[in-house]
């Protein structure tokens, strides 16, 4: 990929790919310097295709994988806090910020490449390295914790 065909593709997928890690992590900051390595990983991969779309989904592949790396490091150095239960879920309010960050991070990957991405089923198993048959009930169970949490059902 040459130089003008990189800048074209950051711009067609920057934001889509900063909105993505803000979603998932909950961390401007991180996702920031996620994407920024996200892009170098993906210069440095020589992976370029003529479908711009192939293209992304390999760039948030690997956004996705950095995330994992991330949390994993977090993990060996903190104890994760449990779940907390939703504030104001009690007066009815939805609040779906609140309720995304109570998901797993897997579970809003999830949400955020089927729903905001439109990623396909496929797709969404090549980025986020699990099978195809999987991403169905993975997906459905995410919607199905997502609402309970938005109706003040889960803890």
């Amino acid at each position: 990929m040459d130089e003008p065909e990189f800048e074209a593709f950051y711009r067609a997928t920057a934001d889509r790919l900063r909105t993505y890690l803000v979603r998932v992590c909950g961390d401007r900051r991180l996702a920031e310097d996620l994407a920024q390595e996200a892009y170098y990983r993906f210069l440095r991969s020589g992976f370029s295709r003529a479908d711009g779309e192939e293209n992304a989904r390999y760039l948030f592949k690997i956004g996705g994988n950095l995330l994992n790396d991330h949390w994993t490091e977090v993990k060996k150095i903190t104890a994760m806090p449990a779940e907390e239960p939703i504030a104001g879920a009690a007066t009815n309010r939805l609040d779906v910020h609140a309720a995304l960050g109570a998901l797993k991070p897997t579970e809003r990957q999830m949400l955020w490449l089927a729903y905001a991405e439109g990623y396909s089923h496929n797709e969404i198993a090549g980025a986020l390295g699990v099978r195809p048959a999987s991403v169905r009930v993975l997906l459905f169970r995410a919607k199905t914790r997502l609402l309970r949490l938005l109706q003040g059902d889960l803890k």
